[in-house]
């Protein structure tokens, strides 16, 4: 899949656009959007796509979408998280330093004489000092600007920032559509993937299922030997191993835990859902402090063996 900033591709989201699109076409067009779904259903996509119709760059080879595409067009300010250089991954939140670029961007008058466009990606990580300055902004929105913003968490917003905000809610991709997107992906993987195209290139990392098939084991209750202490060692070792193999194991105990209220049995429920919030624990505490994945591993599988 391609950066959102390149992708032209944009399926599934046909509702989102025309909703938009007729905004756009009455001439009351909101300041705010709030473009929520699961992680990896195309969320950035869509908010780029928008952005494009609203600055003239929808024709992949036109000047304005080049500029879109190379992060040079002066009417598109993207705020993210950043890049921590010494961990080399994303930091844990969005900073209000992170924020106060937008300020000086809607000051300024459009560079190419139409709308002023910020996609804040990932909104669910603006911490608090970053949200009361983004709120300020969308209280007071300058004319011709619109801010889009995106979240797969949209209850871990302020409510004022919600309030503010016409929501664009995104919905799983379809089978057919997901095959159109990732023609090459396997077919389990997208079984797997619940119609986000984002999860399934995240899936398919564990290139020859020794992952997935891993988990099932622990899952069924099977506790380390030689070989899968083998297996340990090389997932811990791999970029994204230890995050999959957690993700996998997480979704395993929540399929786990709705099978069981399905058969009425809420303490293994309890249990279950319990297991899966410390899973979360150990892979939060285990990548925000750069600790050891392989004993990672380990503990997450004896915290589900305990049971």
């Amino acid at each position: 899949m391609k950066d959102p900033r390149q992708n032209f591709n944009l399926r599934g989201h046909e509702q989102a656009e025309r909703v938009f699109g007729e905004a756009l076409s009455s001439g009351r067009l909101h300041h705010a959007w709030l473009i929520s779904g699961p992680a990896g259903i195309g969320k950035a996509t869509l908010a780029f796509h928008l952005a494009r119709v609203l600055l003239g760059a929808e024709t992949p080879d036109s000047p304005a979408a080049r500029r879109v595409t190379a992060g040079t067009h002066g009417d598109l300010l993207e705020i993210a998280r950043a890049v921590d250089e010494k961990r080399g991954r994303l930091r844990s939140e969005i900073t209000a330093a992170d924020v106060r670029p937008v300020q000086a961007f809607m000051r300024h008058t459009a560079t190419e004489g139409g709308w002023r466009v910020v996609i804040v990606d990932g909104a669910e990580f603006l911490n608090r000092f970053a949200a009361n300055a983004l709120l300020k902004i969308l209280e007071e929105p300058p004319p011709r600007s619109i801010i889009f913003l995106t979240t797969s968490s949209p209850g871990a917003l302020l409510p004022t920032i919600r309030s503010r905000c016409r929501p664009l809610v995104l919905s799983p991709l379809s089978d057919a559509e997901m095959r159109f997107v990732l023609p090459d992906v396997r077919d389990d993987v997208l079984a797997r993937a619940h119609g986000s195209p984002g999860r399934a290139m995240f899936l398919a990392q564990d290139k020859d299922g020794a992952i997935a098939s891993f988990v099932t084991e622990i899952l069924r209750g099977k506790r380390l030997d030689a070989d899968m202490m083998a297996l340990v060692d090389r997932v811990a070792r791999e970029t994204e191993g230890f995050a999959l193999l957690c993700d996998l194991l997480g979704e395993g105990l929540a399929e786990r835990a709705r099978s069981d209220v399905g058969h009425g049995d809420l303490s293994h429920a309890a249990l279950a859902a319990q297991q899966r919030s410390d899973l979360e624990t150990l892979r939060r505490q285990t990548e925000g402090f750069n600790l050891d994945k392989a004993q990672a591993i380990r503990q997450a599988v004896e915290l589900v063996a305990h049971a």
